[in-house]
Formats: C-alpha cells, sequence, structure tokens
C-alpha cells in the first residue's frame, strides 16, 4: 500500500512522519515543488525507523507526480498562507489554482485514491478539489473537524484536568470564526459536560475553539503543524485500516440538514470506501440557526470561487 502527501510544510511532514510511524502503509510518498525539501525531509523520517522501530519506507520527490502512482490515499497540504496586504478573494485564487493542479495530477496517476484536502481555506479547497478531481464526493473530502475537536477536547481536559480521551465531543460547520461546536453532545466519560462546567466557562472555551488557529499563529508567527499534520494521519488511518470512525469531516451536503452543494463539517463514518454514511444528528432550533449561519458564510466563499472561474 502507498500513500502520499502533496505539501512538504510543516503540517504535510508532519502528517507523513505521523503514517509512517503508525505503519498504514508501506510506502509513503511526500511531494514538493521546491527542490530537495521533500528529498531531505524524508530522508530525515526514514532515518527515525531503526529508532522509533518501523518499517514504512519514506521518499520524497519533487514535482514528480509519477513516483505517487498507485496511491490509495493521498493527503493535500498544498498552498500559501495569507500574507499582509492580501485580501481573502487572492487567496482563494491562488490557492485554488494550486490544489487544482495539485488535484488533477494526483488522479491522473491514482485515480482511485481517496483525496483528503487540509489546504486552507479548508471548506472552499475542498469544493475546488472536489470540481477538479470529477469523482465522487464520498472520496474527496477536508480534515478540519477532527483538529477543531482535538482543540475544543483538549480546552475541556485543561478545565476540568482530566484525561482527554476520555473526552468525545462533537462539532459542525465551517473551519473558522463560524464553527459550531455542540455541548449537547459533548461528554467526559458518558457525563454531559454541561454538569461539569459551568455555561460561562464552557462559553468561553467555545470562543477559543473558534479562535485556536489564531491563537497559535499569534504565538508563534505562523500557523500550526503537529495537531492538523496529526489529525490528517488519523483520518488516513481511519480509512487503511477501515476502522469506520465516527469523525466530523468536511464533506459536500446532497440534502442532509436541508442543505444542497455545499461542502460543510458534518459527523460522517470514515471507512475504507471514504465517506461511507453522513450522520444525521437531531439539532435544537438554535443549533441550526448556528449551522445555517456558518453555512452561508461558507456559500459566500465558495461562491467568490464559482464567479473566478478557475476550475
Amino acid at each position: 500500500m502507498k500513500i502520499t502527501v502533496v505539501g512538504a510544510g510543516n503540517v504535510g511532514a508532519t502528517c507523513a512522519n505521523c503514517i509512517a510511524q503508525k505503519e498504514l502503509a508501506n510506502e509513503v510518498v511526500l511531494l514538493d515543488i521546491k527542490e530537495g525539501v521533500a528529498e531531505g525531509k524524508a530522508l530525515d523520517m526514514w532515518q527515525t525507523a531503526p529508532i522509533n522501530y518501523y518499517n514504512t519506507k519514506v521518499s520524497g520527490v519533487t514535482n514528480d507526480y509519477a513516483a505517487t502512482a498507485g496511491s490509495e490515499v493521498v493527503v493535500i497540504t498544498s498552498g500559501l498562507p495569507r500574507k499582509p496586504g492580501m485580501s481573502r478573494d487572492d487567496l482563494i485564487s491562488i490557492n485554488a489554482g494550486i490544489v487544482k493542479s495539485v488535484t488533477e495530477n494526483v488522479v491522473k496517476h491514482s485515480p482511485d485514491a481517496i483525496i483528503i484536502i487540509v489546504s486552507n481555506p479548508l471548506d472552499v479547497m475542498c469544493y475546488a478539489a472536489y470540481l477538479a478531481a470529477k469523482k465522487p464526493s464520498t472520496k474527496v473530502f477536508g480534515m478540519a473537524g477532527v483538529l477543531d475537536t482535538a482543540r475544543y477536547r483538549a480546552f475541556i481536559a485543561n478545565e476540568l484536568h482530566v484525561s482527554p480521551k476520555d473526552i468525545q465531543a462533537l462539532l459542525m460547520g465551517g473551519h473558522g470564526d463560524t464553527m459550531v461546536p455542540l455541548p449537547r453532545y459533548t461528554t467526559v466519560a458518558g457525563i454531559p459536560v454541561t454538569e461539569l462546567i459551568d455555561a460561562d466557562k464552557l462559553d468561553a472555551i467555545i470562543e477559543r475553539t473558534k479562535k485556536g488557529g489564531g491563537e497559535l499563529v499569534n504565538l508563534m508567527g505562523t500557523s500550526a503543524w503537529y495537531a492538523p499534520g496529526a489529525a490528517a494521519a488519523q483520518m488516513v488511518e481511519a480509512i487503511v485500516r477501515d476502522q469506520k470512525r465516527i469523525f466530523p469531516v468536511c464533506t459536500l451536503l446532497n440534502g442532509e440538514y436541508g442543505m444542497e452543494g455545499i461542502y460543510l463539517g458534518v459527523p460522517v463514518v470514515l471507512g475504507k470506501n471514504g465517506i461511507e454514511k453522513v450522520i444525521e444528528v437531531k439539532l435544537n432550533d438554535a443549533e441550526m440557526e448556528l449551522l445555517k449561519g456558518s453555512a452561508t458564510a461558507v456559500k459566500s466563499v465558495m461562491n467568490v470561487l464559482d464567479k473566478m472561474d478557475i476550475i
């Protein structure tokens, strides 16, 4: 089995390293457009194999998609971060062009691959990849909810001084300020979190979760990579091991939650076929209004892409 990670930046390299150490495939290919970067990082990872005791061979290539041929899963992390003076539309235009090119090359050499998008702005980049891939949306989806719920659960663990292993949570909607954490579906060892944390503190945790990426950028001057890379690798694991895990995933809705033709984060069953089922949980009126608001924000960005006529 072969797994490819496109983009050897911090997130892509971390994802590839997690995949290798979990031994999810015989071979991991790390691809980047910058000469020597993927090769160097892959070589460095492979030299940890005798230390960390894993057999997955890690190799790096520069823009050589032929080396990725036959991949069962491809993770796309390519794209530029937003820079000072760059508008949202500029970022969408640049990254959509990158994702389109990468996706077309991936599909050319691995037509049956399941594609996981990590590139930002996440929701609209999933849409761009779906349009470029010309394959079922169950095979083209995005990583955001796994990361966002991990942050949410980590903050709850800090507040309660308990193990994050015991915390289960659901978060829906777009990736960013309009995401919709759902305290009603959040538990600690089966105990509703609303019984353990006061409403004001829980609201503060939710707000921190929504701005989780920005908090890290302010601290480090750059985007996070350990948690995003690990989150993408966890999705890969669910697919290649056919675990049937239930994760919040950015997927194309076709009538679910009363929405059509929009990429949005919702709970799904993830297995060997990609998204095997979209789960429709019952939302109360307030929760549904928040989800609709998030969908409106995401749809507006998708409309921006449509008007650019890039794909």
